[in-house]
């Protein structure tokens, strides 16, 4: 395992994720799968925060704060563009960390409060398939209003 290769890896969840996140406009961002449910900008935050945070289990630092997770959705997904920079700067982090390191950092394990302790490598693992789940909820709620 190299860098190209987890590159390789984060290049396919960005290329896939963007298919959805590039219909995010203000229109459509307060649309709802069900009156219940998030909103598209709310689960799009919540994509870009918990990308950054989750980054945190592998070295990086940030100031980000958590809104999303276990909050009400209250708006914290107005400004589009905020999250828009977030989700671009969660990607950057995770092709540095690729570059940084190599094989045997990538499969020590850290504590986490989620899953005890786990292989970097899984941390990175979750944190692509976190970002395809909720893109997932995204495009399910966008294909829902425009039908």
């Amino acid at each position: 395992m190299d860098a190209t290769a987890l590159k390789l890896l984060i290049d396919q969840n960005k290329f896939t994720c963007y298919f959805s996140f590039d219909k995010i406009k203000p229109e459509n961002s307060s649309w709802r799968l069900t009156p219940k449910a998030a909103s598209v900008g709310f689960i799009y935050r919540h994509i870009a925060e918990i990308q950054v945070l989750l980054g945190t289990f592998l070295g990086a630092s940030t100031d980000v704060s958590n809104t999303t997770m276990g909050f009400s959705d209250t708006g914290q997904g107005a400004d589009l563009e905020a999250s828009r920079r977030l989700v671009d700067a969660g990607y950057e982090m995770l092709y540095s960390m690729a570059d940084k390191h190599d094989s045997d950092w990538w499969l020590k394990t850290v504590e986490t409060p989620f899953f005890g302790k786990i292989e970097r490598l899984r941390m990175l693992g979750h944190i692509l398939n976190h970002n395809a789940h909720h893109t997932g909820q995204i495009s399910l709620t966008l294909a829902r209003h425009e039908a």
